[in-house]
Parts: C-alpha cells; sequence; structure tokens
C-alpha cells in the first residue's frame, strides 16, 4: 500500500483501502509499506488527522503490516526516471525491492495511469478496489 491506500484505509471504515486491512487482519495477505510511506503517512496524520495517530499503531499492528526493506541507490535512481516526484519514486523502489505483487494507491497521475510505470515494473498497480478484483479473481481461479 501506498500512503493514500493507507490513510483511506485508516480514515474511512469502508472502501476497498479498508477491505485491504481486514485481509491483513485475518491474515489473508501480507501487507507490506516501505519507510518512506511510513514517514509520510505520519506527516499526514499529523497534519490532518493528529487524533488518528493512536489509532495507527494498533491499526499497523492488528492490520499485520510488515516494513519492507529499503531500496537499493540503483532502483531508487531507475524510478526516479519514471516518475518525477521523488517521494512517489521512493515509494515505488520500495514496493520494487520488496518484490510485491501488487501495489494499492489512489494517487492516478504518478502510479495508475503513468504508462512509463506500469510498462516497467515487475508488479501490479491499481486502486484499493482493483487489488480487491485482482485478489478475488485468484481466489477464485484456485478452487
Amino acid at each position: 500500500m501506498d500512503t493514500s491506500a493507507l490513510f483511506s484505509g485508516i480514515w474511512s471504515e469502508s472502501g476497498g483501502a479498508r477491505m485491504i486491512l481486514k485481509l491483513g487482519e485475518a491474515e489473508a495477505i501480507k501487507i507490506m509499506v516501505g519507510q518512506q510511506v511510513l514517514a509520510e503517512i505520519d506527516e499526514v496524520l499529523r497534519a490532518k488527522y493528529p487524533q488518528g495517530m493512536a489509532g495507527l499503531a494498533r491499526l499497523l499492528d492488528r492490520s499485520r503490516i510488515e516494513i519492507g526493506p529499503q531500496a537499493d541507490a540503483n532502483t531508487i535512481t531507475h524510478c526516479k526516471t519514471l516518475m518525477p516526484h521523488p517521494g512517489d519514486a521512493l515509494v515505488l523502489a520500495e514496493a520494487w525491492c520488496t518484490k510485491v505483487d501488487y501495489l494499492a494507491t489512489h494517487d492516478k497521475a504518478h502510479f495508475t495511469e503513468n504508462q512509463k510505470v506500469l510498462s516497467e515494473v515487475p508488479f501490479l498497480v491499481g486502486s484499493p478496489g482493483d487489488f480487491l478484483a485482482w485478489y478475488r479473481k485468484r481466489l477464485t481461479a484456485d478452487e
């Protein structure tokens, strides 16, 4: 999950991002975030929803969110060629180095509608709702 998806899951008690967190809580999926996402979510919550800080730690623990490895310099450099925003490039690099299957995001401009990103990364990128549809499809294919 990127910062936009994680914030959405914290902010709203319904919706795709919250369902992803519930799937993590049920241990149906493994949710990974990078250090950049943690830094950004801390900053966003302090600015927009400071009363949510206490709940963040509980939600991260309850959803069994794991922190991925730091991205290596080569991957960061490559990701900066795919998008101009340095924070988002780092989020992308961390997801890449974590070897995620799917990056859930609400950021259309930098991620889901960025053809350079979509054509280069070895994982899927989409909204939380897109992730849930992909996940359901995988579940039914396994039956």
